[in-house]
């Protein structure tokens, strides 16, 4: 979809359709407010008729309105004009995108991106739109043998800015949302693939492809080369599999020589069936969505790339398979890990941070600034959290912080939880240096407390992301998050370090 951005007021646009709001009680907004004037009335005359009542997802489209320019207008419903926030916002967008979809509407120019939304600007404003109208759009058909006819979509969406003065602002805004937009349906169309498809090779592949087309340097390691680097916990996870493992590393350079890197870790466990300690079958189809960390990694690099942000950033995803086999891991295997630490094995279904402690530990070598791994880790964080923020575990507070301003920024919410270290006490094993489970209280933050013990050496935090990365039912897919928390925390990184 292309988007523009433009200012000038609404029954001046020469367009095939306007967008304006209504709030509940048939109370128009300020854009709706001009179009009545210059039309004499006209549109105050439809709504005391009650044609249009201001409800979340009413609309109402109108032809041919006197002394406009456009063709139509849609008129939205956005509800409690007191209780307008940012998912009211983002609903109504929603809802338009859908709107102007289903009546055939190929280009439309968008007046609620001036809407006043609770402590947001204009900025944050056309970023969303950007964002809400892509995810709107979205669409993953292309394994069914008969993808279904063409459908009617919009071609163009430009939106309105108030003042001819902040079209920098738009332009800008909205050259960040398409970047994450980007970046999430990257993440969501890998995330989508079937195991039989996504496997860690093609997982390698698309990533190689990612970053010739963005200019980001990448090396893909495979057995040997990662079996010379003593990653026995990670290799103990691939292999219960018959598909090679890879560890794959991406290095974004756009800031300078000397400058440390962020350093982001993606889970990639392409499908998990729980190993040896298999789960139940129900939904086990949803395990090809244990990659999205890793998917998350590559669109945020994207994004970054695109964005061209003065910043170093490098990915490392350690990707393979956790099924079981005569070779799989058992539970109360011991394996010693690249950093030389000993990991008893209870729960072979525990196999993320198997594989991610020995990407921590690679990590010490590029000398970081800071590294944030990215995981869909555990049940017990969709049991904490449920699908509407992330879990947030970090042994820098600062960098905490930093994160969860990127989650606010960008309406990708994470959750701080605690990771003191009378949680690690439940990591002690009787036969190696620690287990890989701690049992089932506190799963999220033991699993957090297990990943800390590789990251003493800089500053590290943890994004678990099992109930915010994909929706089940008849929604099912991949969300893309947390791309646009991750570019969000990158984008700040790099406006600080280009402060100085």
């Amino acid at each position: 979809m292309e988007i523009g951005i433009k200012s000038g007021s609404p029954e001046k646009q020469r367009s095939a359709c306007v967008v304006v709001g209504v709030f509940e009680h048939r109370k128009p907004s300020f854009a709706a407010e001009i179009l009545d004037t210059a039309s004499g009335g006209y549109l105050a005359d439809i709504l005391r008729r009650g044609d249009m009542d201001g409800k979340p997802g009413a609309s109402l489209l109108l032809h041919n309105v006197p002394g406009l320019l456009c063709e139509r207008v849609l008129l939205v419903g956005l509800g409690k004009e007191r209780e307008f926030r940012e998912r009211a916002y983002r609903d109504a967008v929603r809802d338009t995108i859908k709107t102007l979809a289903g009546l055939g509407i190929a280009e439309a120019t968008l007046y609620l991106t001036e809407l006043p939304v609770r402590k947001r600007d204009l900025a944050w404003n056309v970023e969303q739109a950007v964002i809400v109208a892509e995810e709107a759009v979205y669409r993953f058909d292309r394994l069914k043998s008969k993808p279904e006819a063409a459908r009617k979509t919009l071609r163009k969406l430009t939106m309105a800015v108030p003042r001819r003065g902040e079209l920098v602002i738009g332009e800008a805004a909205a050259a960040r949302g398409t970047a994450i937009a980007a970046g999430m349906n990257l993440a969501k169309d890998l995330g989508n693939l079937p195991g039989n498809v996504c496997t860690p090779t093609y997982l390698a592949e698309q990533a190689k492809a990612m970053a010739k087309e963005m200019g980001i340097g990448i090396r893909v390691l495979e057995g040997p080369e990662i079996e010379k680097l003593g990653m026995g916990s990670f290799l103990s996870v691939a292999k219960g599999s018959d598909e090679p493992p890879r560890f794959i590393v991406l290095d974004y350079r756009g800031g300078g020589k000397k400058d440390k890197p962020v350093v982001l870790v993606g889970k990639g466990i392409t499908f998990d069936s729980g190993g040896i300690s298999i789960k139940p079958a129900a939904e086990m189809d949803e395990m090809k969505y244990d990659m999205c960390g890793a998917a998350s990694v590559l669109g945020a690099l994207r994004a970054a790339a695109e964005l061209k942000l003065p910043l170093n950033v490098t990915g490392l995803i350690p990707t393979c398979e956790n099924l079981p086999s005569g070779r799989a891991n058992k539970p109360g295997d011991v394996v010693t890990s690249m950093s030389g630490q000993t990991i008893e094995v209870l729960n072979t279904d525990a196999e993320g941070r198997l594989i991610l402690c020995d990407a921590l530990t690679y990590a010490e070598r590029l000398e970081p600034a800071c590294v944030v791994d990215i995981a869909t880790l555990t049940g017990a964080c969709v049991i904490a959290l449920g699908h509407v923020a992330s879990g947030l575990l970090a042994n820098n507070d600062a960098l905490a912080r930093e994160l969860l301003h990127a989650g606010e920024s960008s309406h990708d919410r994470c959750w701080q939880l605690p990771l003191w270290d009378e949680y690690a006490e439940q990591l002690k094993s009787n036969f190696a240096d620690m287990a890989n489970i701690g049992g089932r209280p506190g799963g999220t933050i033991t699993a957090a407390a297990f990943l800390g013990k590789f990251t003493g050496k800089y500053d590290w935090a943890h994004l678990d992301i099992a109930g915010t990365a994909w929706k089940s039912g008849k929604d099912k897919g991949g969300t893309g998050r947390p791309v646009p928390l991750l570019v969000h925390f990158l984008a700040a990184r790099a406006a600080r370090t280009a402060a100085g």
